[in-house]
Parts: C-alpha cells; structure tokens; sequence
C-alpha cells in the first residue's frame, strides 16, 4: 500500500528539524562544559631600527597629568635628533628615537624601560620627567647596566640609584633656595607653605624652602597640606589667610597649583604665590586665568633670556613648531645634546665608556645653562625666576648657583 503522500512529507520536516535541533543542542552542551579558547594575543615586536643607527629610547608622559610637560620635553628631543642627523649623525651614525609613553604613571615607567632595553636594544635612555617616577624607573635602568637622563626630574635622590643616573636639570635644595632667596630680596619676612606631603617633589621643596627662609631670618607662618586628587582647598586657605603671610609658597604640579590660586582669590587672599619649575605648562594659565596674575616660579629656561644661545634655539624652536619654547623643551633638548656629546667622547655606545664619558661631563654649553656634572652626576647652573602677569611667563631675573 503506497504511504500518503502528505504524510511522508511531513514526516521527512519533522526528521530533519529533530536533527536540526540535535546538532545546536549538542553545540551548546559542549560549549558549556568546555569555554572556547581565547584568541592568541599577538606578541609585541621590537620598533625596527635602521641599520647602522643608533638607538635611543625615550619614556615620557604624552597623556595623564603631567602630559604638557612630556609634550614639551618631546618637542624639544625630536629638534635636537633632526638637527644631529642633519650634520651627519654621530660619527656618520644617525640616531634613531624610540619614542615611549609612560601615561604619566611610574609603573608604566618601569616596565616601559624594561622593554626599552630588552626589547629595542637602546643605548641610552631619555626620562622620565616627574620625580616620582623617575625614582621608580632609575634603579631599573641601573640594575640593567644602561644610561639614564632624566630632562626635569629634579628630587635629590634620583641620580643616587646608580653611577648611570644623570640629569641635565637643577635639583630641589636649590630650587627652594632660589625661591626663599626671591622672598627675602622683595622683602617678605613673613611667609605659609602649601604642599603635598605624600609627593617626594613637593614634600622636599617644601622643606628646602622652609630651611632657607627660616636661616634668612624669616618666619613660616602656616604650613597646610593637600592631597592628591583634591578640589576643596578652602579649609586650607582659610586657615593660612587667618595667620597674615606676606607670600605663600605653593611647590605642587600645575593643575593643583592654579585650582589652588583659582579659590584663593574669592576669599580675599591678595598675597602673591611663589613656586616652583612644576607651575611651568599653558594649563596653568588656563586654569588659573587673572586669578594666577601676580605669581612667580623658578624655572630652568626663558624663551625672553637675551642671550644669542637662547635666542638662537627659540628662533630654530619656533620654525620647527610655530611657537614659543618652554623650560622642558629646552630640558628635552639638552638631555638629546648631552647624551650626543657623551658618546662623541666615549667613542661610541659601550655603556661603560659612555657612562665615564657622561659623569665626566664639563662647561657642555646647554640652552638651559652651562652644564658642569659634580660627583652626583647633578649640574650646577643657574635658575630663572618667571613672572606670571597678563597670561604670560615673564622673565624676570635669573639666579645663580
């Protein structure tokens, strides 16, 4: 007897969606008792190097809190790197730049200069900028055996990591000492400190500040402190205007430094503010706008310095990158320069000799100031102390060491 032929039809349908529906069934069971695996993480190269260049790898903060000031230091390196390759390299060498971000973290600063050396083969290194994190980043690039310069980073213990620490800037005592020297050359007898205790930068220019003007003659009428990530200062502020200082010192990074002045002057706090080289960024003058009018800082450059050196490099700066240098490119600049100048004398790239060659460093003519290294591998130079007026940096004077 033939079957209907409807019947069969239907009966092929329901066959095939049992089927249908077995095979996702048993999909899904097998994927839940076993996860897929993961997809393979691709694993990071080594920047290619031209052949017969030399490789300099630089970590700094292009991004985060500090990243004006890595910016500038950037623009300032790159300058130095165009013009040594456009006479002729070193030693018909051309220098090759491995250019690294550090987020403005220290931990990525470690780990960065670990690649640096592993990885891409540098001679040499180029950073950090904060001193928190170059505190972090020294010891690893002594324990690896490889020169580092640090362009900004200006706490005394830095280049106490290794023989191989270098820096091309000034160090805290001074740069509080210049400040305290400012106060007392304007009169002041009488001023508040304002810093953050758990920064190693601020907690050390606080003190060296402290000790100078106390040794002057004069007196600390109020020392508050901030944390970091604070908005609300006004606590703080009360409490230094209710003990009549003349100036008030204020050794924190840029963004904190104009929030600060930005508050204190609705409550009726007029006095001037003096700080330090971590003031130096556009944002301050964002930030702040005519409320940081009437400060000063010390710095390590001023692109208004009359000298034909400075004014050769602003000229070259500005071609380059169609505006004014700051204090950290003129760093940046100096750091490429005197690591140049080292391996010319070395006679190349073998640590050793170039480490020797680098502590042995005397009158190398930086944009900064004359650069003479002493047995901590710090230079002695001057300071300049800016004016903050009609949102500019101002020079105003300029300190020797």
């Amino acid at each position: 007897m033939l079957a209907h032929p409807r019947r069969t039809l239907y009966g092929f349908q329901v066959t095939l969606r049992n089927l249908l529906l077995a095979l996702v069934l048993g999909v899904l069971l097998e994927g839940c008792g076993k996860p897929p695996a993961p997809a393979p993480v691709a694993k990071p190269t080594p920047t290619p190097v031209p052949v017969n260049a030399i490789p300099v790898g630089a970590f700094l903060p292009l991004s985060g809190s500090q990243e004006a000031f890595g910016q500038a230091a950037v623009e300032g390196v790159k300058l130095a790197v165009s013009q040594i390759n456009s006479a002729g390299g070193l030693d018909g060498r051309p220098v090759h730049l491995i250019l690294r971000d550090t987020n403005s973290k220290g931990s990525e600063a470690v780990q960065i200069v670990r690649k640096l050396v592993a990885d891409d083969k540098v001679v040499a290194l180029i950073g950090e900028i904060a001193s928190e994190n170059s505190l972090l980043a020294a010891p690893v690039a002594a324990e690896l055996g490889i020169p580092m310069i640090s362009p900004g980073s200006t706490h005394a213990d830095v280049t106490k990591a290794g023989p191989g620490i270098f820096r091309v800037c000034f160090v805290d005592p001074f740069q509080g000492k210049v400040m305290s020297k400012f106060a007392s050359s304007i009169g002041v007898t009488k001023a508040a400190i304002l810093f953050d205790p758990a920064d190693p930068y601020s907690a050390a220019l606080a003190k060296s500040f402290e000790d100078d003007f106390l040794a002057r003659g004069g007196t600390i009428t109020a020392k508050e402190t901030c944390s970091p990530g604070a908005t609300d200062f006004s606590a703080q502020l009360e409490a230094i205007k209710a003990k009549l200082p003349e100036v008030i010192f204020l050794p924190v990074y840029y963004p904190q430094a104009a929030a600060i002045i930005k508050q204190a002057r609705p409550l009726g706090i007029d006095q001037p503010f003096i700080g330090t080289d971590g003031w130096e960024s556009p944002d301050f003058l964002k930030i702040g706008g005519e409320a940081v009018s009437n400060t000063y800082f010390a710095s390590h450059f001023s692109a208004g310095e009359p000298s034909n050196r400075t004014q050769e490099f602003v000229g070259s700066y500005r071609k380059e990158y169609g505006h004014d240098p700051l204090a950290l490119a003129a760093l940046g600049y100096d750091a490429m320069n005197f690591l140049a100048d080292g391996i010319r004398r070395s006679g190349g790239t073998e640590p050793a000799a170039l480490q020797k060659a680098l502590a042995a460093t005397a009158d190398f003519p930086g944009i900064s100031g004359t650069i003479t290294l002493d047995a901590d591998r710090n230079p002695s130079k001057s300071a300049i102390v800016l004016r903050v007026d009609e949102g500019k940096f101002n020079y105003l004077e300029t300190v020797a060491p």
